[in-house]
């Protein structure tokens, strides 16, 4: 037996939707992450009583309590696992792993039980069904009936929205009403906002960029409330998943993050994220509306009843102490410019990116937030609007893209290293090894961060220290590809090239000769082209006075069905012809493609016979000829056109790139002998080719003269 057991593709039920994730069982404790959130949950290893595996929807799934009143189910398990989990539970946690039935009857009377946070109505001692009493929105009394409403999961395809319980009236008791009982115990641990009492502390007029708008925050005990001209949120503080605390590029403001599951709602709009923006200049005094001893006992040092201090530095400390989550702040990463984000574009609207020490987080519109472990890998682009730009693309393991455009040059080093640095697979150059090692596998995204404060005077300090050599760097690490001058440079090597390729007359001309040469070198080229098209003009060639080529057995098929396919599909396209009569062919028997495959057959054997007779006559040899004397004639007169043209144009200086006087007088010798000489040997080949059509072609003059 090991020391840990690991199971990947475990479920866990929350509202109604499937999430999955990894579970490990430990000697210490119990974790399980999700996939989806990154989620943490960790059950340590003293506080495990109860422990019952149970036949599922999912396979088996296990239902874990714990001496602390939690009840956590995980789905997923195969038969064969009950054995050694069964044994790991009785040597490391002392519990047995009891098996548990349900009841599959479908009753719908029965018992109703209040275990911890959950309600179970059991039919003979067997649990038909529960309900986490935290997805419990309301709970409504009637006469003998209690109805309760659920929060609603936009990921589910189906949502539970209430259940009714008829209680019938007590016989034994009649000083308590059965229904008000019922109720009261579904309210104690039902995940109802009600604000009860006066709020713990009162932020007035904040400005929220994600919903916009002005909001007075009210910090109750349990909820957020936010509080604004038209619309009012309240937010539970078991939503929140994770706190940042960003400083803006200017140095002047500060974002505040509040990462929210499930979102809060305003008509079909989601937010997933609260951001704040404060001015760190702004300061406040804050006094908390309860006792010394209270805030003592409550937040164990955490707060003080009177602070003083920066606005965004209140909120986030009252946060932290609430909602009791750790804030993450910017890592070590430091832009061109020494800010610790990157200015980029995402869905047409600029915006911040920051790279974390376990993620990226991208403010604000829209907010995104994408951690390590769920990046399959990333890309550098090329910017598409111009070479001073890039594009950094993220693409995530369940397939989608996000790519954050616009992003200066000078910055492509920096983030280039960060990424490696990340061990983040970057595309086209492999998968590396040792990505990431299995303790990271369980480990929270915001786990090992710094208190906010902490991590904000670290920063403030390397600013400082680094803020003139932040102004000497000038994007030495970027990537050549995104060099405009290295392009330049390479362009002018081809033309060096071409240029030494050409004819040269002197040694000491000046920079317009040069010029003039450059021009000239691409004359020859397209003479070069014309010359390699001249094959491929004599293999389209055919010949029209021989027999046709048979048609194939499906071929022969499709024009005798055509008639009867538009019949049958009145209105049908061409296209749509081809399609339907591919699949017809498809579906006939061996029997009757054997009777068009004969008539091909012999269609082939009578087109081998004429084709035989047709060369026989020598009408596939003469017809070439003809073609070719026509075709030599038009070549004739298009070349003497040409030569006319060309001598007109010499006159007239018009094929040739202009030049002066002096240029004509001192290169009309070097640059008159070269062309002489180059038309005189493309002459002597034409003549040559001449003569060769001519020899070939006399037997056939001589027989037309004598007949």
């Amino acid at each position: 037996m090991g020391d840990m057991l690991e199971f990947n593709d475990i479920y866990q039920e929350v509202k109604g939707s499937w999430n999955d994730g990894r579970l490990r069982f430990s000697k210490q404790n119990v974790v399980y992450k999700s996939n989806k959130t990154g989620k943490v949950d960790s059950i340590p290893a003293g506080e495990l009583n109860l422990a019952q595996w149970r036949r599922v929807c999912l396979g088996h799934g296990i239902k874990l309590g714990t001496s602390t009143g939690h009840i956590y189910k995980y789905d997923g398990f195969r038969d064969t696992d009950f054995e050694k989990i069964s044994e790991f539970f009785k040597v490391n946690y002392k519990v047995e792993l009891s098996e548990k039935d349900l009841s599959v009857k479908g009753w719908n009377w029965g018992t109703a039980k209040f275990s911890g946070p959950l309600l179970s109505f059991d039919v003979n001692d067997n649990t038909a069904f529960e309900i986490p009493l935290s997805n419990v929105s309301q709970c409504a009394t009637g006469k003998n009936e209690v109805t309760l409403e659920f929060h609603q999961n936009d990921d589910t395809e189906v949502s539970l929205m209430e259940v009714r319980f008829y209680v019938p009236p007590s016989q034994t008791d009649e000083r308590q009403d059965p229904v008000e009982a019922f109720a009261q115990n579904v309210l104690s641990k039902a995940d109802v906002i009600q604000a009860t009492g006066d709020a713990v502390c009162i932020f007035k007029e904040l400005q929220c960029l994600t919903p916009r708008g002005r909001y007075d925050i009210r910090i109750y005990p349990t909820f957020l409330h936010l509080h604004g001209k038209t619309f009012d949120y309240k937010i539970p503080y078991t939503t929140v998943l994770r706190l940042f605390l960003l400083p803006h590029k200017d140095q002047r403001q500060m974002f505040f993050v509040i990462s929210l599951d499930p979102p809060i709602k305003q008509g079909q709009t989601r937010y997933h994220f609260l951001i704040l923006l404060f001015s760190k200049e702004e300061d406040i005094s804050l006094t908390l509306n309860m006792s010394e001893e209270d805030v003592e006992k409550r937040f164990e040092g955490k707060l003080s009843k009177n602070m003083s201090g920066s606005l965004y530095e209140m909120v986030s400390r009252v946060m932290k102490a609430l909602v009791n989550r750790k804030i993450t702040v910017p890592g070590n990463f430091q832009g061109h410019s020494g800010a610790q984000c990157i200015t980029c574009s995402y869905k047409a609207s600029s915006g911040l990116l920051y790279p974390l020490e376990r993620g990226f987080i991208y403010v604000h519109k829209p907010p995104v937030h994408l951690r390590f472990e769920e990046i399959s890998c990333v890309n550098f682009a090329r910017g598409t609007t111009t070479t001073r730009s890039f594009d950094f693309e993220i693409e995530t393991k369940q397939g989608n893209q996000y790519t954050f455009s616009s992003i200066e040059r000078e910055e492509y080093g920096k983030l280039f290293d960060f990424v490696n640095a990340k061990k983040l697979n970057i595309k086209n150059r492999g998968f590396k090894e040792g990505m990431k090692g299995k303790i990271d596998e369980y480990s929270d995204s915001d786990e090992d961060q710094h208190d906010a404060y902490l991590e904000r005077m670290k920063a403030e300090g390397k600013i400082r220290e680094e803020g003139n050599d932040s102004d000497d760097s000038d994007g030495s690490g970027s990537d050549e590809s995104f060099n405009p001058g290295e392009e330049d440079e390479e362009i002018a090597e081809e033309y060096d090239s071409n240029a030494s390729a050409s004819d040269s007359s002197e040694e000491g001309e000046d920079s317009e000769d040069e010029s003039a040469k450059k021009k000239k070198a691409k004359k020859p080229k397209v003479v070069k082209e014309k010359k390699e098209r001249k094959p491929r003009k004599e293999k389209k060639q055919k010949d029209t006075g021989g027999p046709k080529r048979p048609m194939s057995a499906y071929m022969l098929w499709l024009n005798s069905s055509r008639e009867r396919i538009k019949a049958e599909n009145p209105g049908i396209s061409i296209t749509e012809i081809s399609k339907k009569a591919g699949e017809m062919w498809r579906q006939l028997g061996k029997d009757e493609k054997e009777e068009w495959e004969t008539k091909a057959g012999e269609a082939k054997r009578q087109y081998d016979k004429l084709k035989k007779e047709y060369k026989e006559s020598g009408g596939a040899v003469s017809s070439p000829r003809k073609e070719k004397r026509k075709s030599g004639g038009k070549k004739d007169e298009d070349k003497k056109r040409k030569s006319s043209g060309g001598d007109k144009e010499k006159e007239r200086g018009g094929n040739e790139s202009f030049k002066s006087r002096e240029f004509i007088e001192t290169s009309e010798d070097s640059s008159s002998d070269s062309d002489h000489k180059s038309k005189s040997k493309k002459k002597k080949k034409k003549e040559s080719e001449e003569e060769e059509e001519e020899a070939a072609s006399t037997p056939a003059s001589s027989e037309e003269e004598s007949d």
